[in-house]
């Protein structure tokens, strides 16, 4: 964001005003959920309005390989209940005659998605864009181990939907994650408890055309046909945004290519990004324009965590290209 700032900055010091018109929209409460966001921007829409948004919330590829995200998945967000009798029993006296809702959820979540990493709901994969020719050219073409990245992650093999690599599973084909779990006795030494609930978390990445209330339907849907007897499920859906996919030709894009070449001293490469950034499909909705994702950082700058960096020398680049990204869109076409 500061560097938007100090791009604005440079101009007005320089020439005293900016070769096009800029608003800015600073949000402090992205890790509390962004609520009062969205209600925002949707009263505001005309004094928003725009030709394009640029956010830095993505990163670059690699170091001396500066990158435009074009495409980020979307999200759909579920929080499922399994219960079963109206007190925690013993498995003894009870097991074999009652639903243990821990083995329902089981089999509910396993029932999700296949050994070939793909999801097992009907109609899920519908409205799937399929990548184009040249983005799975470009995405091979990049620097990329797979062995370097099973190393670094320390595990024995990589997983994911066959019939694609690493880097098309993590950015541009969906997925499905349970991210939490719960049920039962969990404490130390044994307790044979056959509860009476349990439950999980869990999300899709969705990829452009997925939409997460549709994605919700079918998942519904698919509970109805799939939920062991015995036991009750109650789903709760938490959030869910649209993935985003931004014309790489259009005057905007090709004007932040030439406006990053200028800040880093080389041409960008165009990727993808598996995570989410909701603002982006909010800015679509409500404003109908494209965001140019400009990010400075790199992959190692430990986002989140106690040693969370950001190198200067990107910073000053990151200015740099943002200045010239207001030139180079004054003359865009």
């Amino acid at each position: 964001m500061f560097t938007h700032l100090k791009a604005v900055e440079a101009w007005l010091k320089t020439t005293g005003g900016l070769p096009v018109n800029v608003k800015i929209l600073i949000e402090g409460e992205e890790e509390i959920g962004g609520s009062n966001l969205e209600a925002y921007v949707a009263e505001n829409a005309e004094a928003l309005a725009c030709d394009y948004a640029v956010i830095s919330d993505t990163s670059q590829f690699a170091p001396g390989m500066p990158a435009i995200t074009y495409g980020l998945k979307g999200l759909a967000y579920f929080e499922i209940h399994v219960r079963g009798a109206g007190r925690d029993l013993h498995s003894g006296t009870f097991g074999g005659a009652v639903a243990n809702p821990l083995n329902a959820l089981a089999a509910i979540l396993d029932g999700l998605k296949g050994p070939d990493g793909r999801v097992r709901i009907e109609g899920f994969y519908d409205a799937v864009r399929p990548l184009e020719a040249w983005e799975r050219e470009a995405f091979a073409a990049l620097p990329f181990s797979e062995e370097a990245f099973r190393a670094d992650l320390g595990v024995a093999e990589l997983a994911g939907e066959e019939g694609y690599t690493t880097l098309e599973r993590k950015w541009a084909r969906p997925t499905c994650d349970v991210h939490g779990l719960w049920g039962g006795y969990s404490g130390p030494g044994p307790k044979t408890v056959l509860p009476c609930k349990a439950g999980a978390k869990f999300s899709f990445r969705l990829v452009p055309d997925q939409d997460p209330l549709e994605v919700e339907k079918l998942l519904r849907k698919h509970l109805e046909a799939h939920t062991p007897p015995g036991v009750t499920v109650e789903l709760i859906s938490h959030q869910g945004s649209p993935a985003v996919l931004v014309d790489v030709d259009s005057p905007g894009f090709r004007a932040a290519a030439k406006a990053v070449e200028i800040g880093f001293g080389v041409a960008p490469v165009f990727i993808r990004e598996g995570g989410s950034i909701p603002v982006v499909g909010l800015l679509k909705q409500h404003l109908k324009v494209d965001t140019l994702l400009l990010g400075w950082g790199q992959n190692d700058d430990n986002l989140h965590g106690p040693d969370e960096k950001f190198s200067l020398a990107d910073f000053h680049r990151g200015i740099k290209a943002s200045a010239h990204l207001l030139d180079e869109l004054s003359r865009a076409s």
